[in-house]
């Protein structure tokens, strides 16, 4: 009889679903997960963010899952496995205060991508009130509401060369997912 503790509880944050063609029921993407061996599985927003747990570690449980999700929906599926802990860090560390003017998100992905975005951001021409923050190894960006696509930055973060790397989500969203876990 397995117990489900903290240790064992992830979530699954996908790359781009719902968004530019690639539409999916959280349902559906439940019962892959389930078929998948996870238990406890549940979706949390229509954004591609499933919570599970696992005996399993986070980078098996990352090529497990790109591989049932590419072959279910007939995608190249880009998924990041974290655990509530990390989930945890991500919202407690948030560099920027809270403003209803502004959208914060952060990042999840690859080890070594916050530094690479990091450098894009440096690069990119900024709109007023738009900030870029590392914390340890953890990337935020602040931009003003209604910014978030057209901005330099939000453009070169939909590049098709870095899909693999990383994925983002509003800290609100973070922070529904932690009350869930």
């Amino acid at each position: 009889m397995s117990v489900s503790n903290t240790d064992n509880k992830f979530c699954a944050f996908l790359r781009g679903v719902n968004v530019k063609g690639t539409n999916m029921k959280m349902a559906e993407v439940c019962s892959v997960f389930e078929r998948a061996g996870m238990r406890d599985v549940s979706s949390v927003l229509a954004s591609g963010n499933i919570l599970f747990s696992s005996e399993k570690k986070a980078q098996e449980l990352k090529k497990v899952l790109e591989k049932v999700m590419s072959e279910h929906f007939s995608y190249e599926a880009y998924l990041f496995v974290k655990s509530r802990q990390e989930i945890e860090t991500i919202c407690y560390e948030i560099p920027f205060e809270n403003d209803s003017q502004y959208h914060i998100y952060g990042f999840v992905g690859v080890d070594g991508v916050a530094k690479t975005l990091m450098s894009e951001f440096y690069k990119s021409k900024k709109v007023v009130g738009e900030k870029a923050q590392l914390v340890g190894c953890r990337f935020y960006w602040k931009v003003p509401r209604g910014n978030t696509l057209d901005s330099e930055f939000g453009k070169i973060l939909g590049r098709k060369n870095l899909k693999s790397f990383f994925t983002s989500r509003n800290i609100n969203t973070f922070e529904k997912v932690l009350k869930r876990m």
